[in-house]
């Protein structure tokens, strides 16, 4: 009898050692397009301007170059101009943001129901943000005319003198929260109505068969489940704010903000000292101060929200 040795089991053939290779770089060469860009259009500005910041640089000689460390962010703390544009940042992102949100949840709750024309309604609730930024702000500029404007006319109607809306202070800067409001609401508005339709009814079921009125829902039931949301429009809208340029430059096509800078913006202050004094910078030292106020606003929300959910976790 002859014995036969037992059949190797298949083994498949290994691939060459360039497949091999390129299996494992392909992953790396796919996302090597994104880190590029990245570095060359934001990483790269970045560093470079916080290099900028600590030399004395001129718009029309920027090649010459004279160190000055840190006195470009001392010259800010003594400027009474740069105090008046960051109080002013945070008065019109307040008079801004509040309102935006508080009517973008409650236009999102009533779109939530079955209503007729739901989906030409949230089409027209992004019209607004699709709208030029420069087109919507002259449109308001003549709404809040002091003479001639329709605001005033509809005041004078009820029996309200005329509001100068460009020279006063709180008028102006509520005249410009105006049209972030009318620009936003919307767009915040479809983003919580995404975030209510990823709550699941069997909670809106439960209690309705407690007794809960839509009031109570509202309160008990949509606001918890749109928290992460919540915690997103806020911090968007805080940056936004944070960064308005737009409005307040068109609203009266002054980069000072008006005759007395009533409503002038960080950056609208930045672009003036960089391409109206021609002080890059100067300009570049408010952009990092800029920066770091957004990672400080974000910070401080971050930990009132994890603060809160800890507190609420315990319970």
């Amino acid at each position: 009898m002859t014995l036969t040795a037992p059949a190797k089991p298949y083994a498949p053939p290994r691939p060459p050692a360039v497949r091999r290779a390129w299996h494992k770089v392909s992953p790396y060469a796919c996302i090597a397009p994104f880190f590029t860009l990245f570095a060359a259009f934001g990483l790269f500005p970045l560093l470079y301007t916080a290099f900028v910041s600590l030399y004395r640089v001129e718009l029309q000689t920027p090649g010459e170059m004279e160190w000055r460390g840190l006195g470009n962010y001392t010259a800010l703390l003594g400027d009474e101009f740069f105090w008046t544009s960051l109080r002013n940042t945070f008065t019109i992102g307040v008079l801004s943001t509040v309102p935006q949100l508080v009517m973008a949840l409650g236009l999102a709750h009533l779109l939530n129901y079955r209503l007729r024309g739901r989906t030409f309604l949230r089409t027209v609730m992004l019209l607004p943000y699709a709208t030029s930024v420069a087109a919507a702000t002259l449109v308001f500029a003549q709404l809040f005319g002091r003479d001639f404007g329709l605001v005033n006319y509809v005041l004078g109607l009820v029996g309200i003198s005329p509001v100068d809306w460009q020279t006063g202070t709180l008028a102006s800067q509520i005249a410009v929260s105006t049209i972030v409001i009318w620009r936003w609401t919307g767009y915040n508005a479809l983003i919580y109505l995404a975030g209510m339709q990823s709550i699941p009814d069997e909670l809106y079921e439960a209690a309705e068969m407690d007794g809960a009125s839509r009031w109570r829902q509202f309160f008990h039931v949509t606001l918890p489940g749109l928290r992460p949301t919540i915690v997103f429009t806020v911090i968007v809208s805080t940056i936004g704010a944070t960064q308005l340029f737009g409005e307040p430059l068109l609203f009266e096509g002054s980069v000072s903000g008006g005759i007395s800078h009533q409503y002038q913006t960080l950056g609208l202050y930045m672009y003036e000292q960089g391409w109206g004094f021609f002080h890059l910078g100067r300009a570049a030292a408010i952009a990092w101060v800029m920066f770091l106020l957004i990672l400080v606003l974000v910070g401080v929300n971050a930990l009132v929200t994890r603060r809160r959910s800890r507190k609420e976790a315990g319970r």
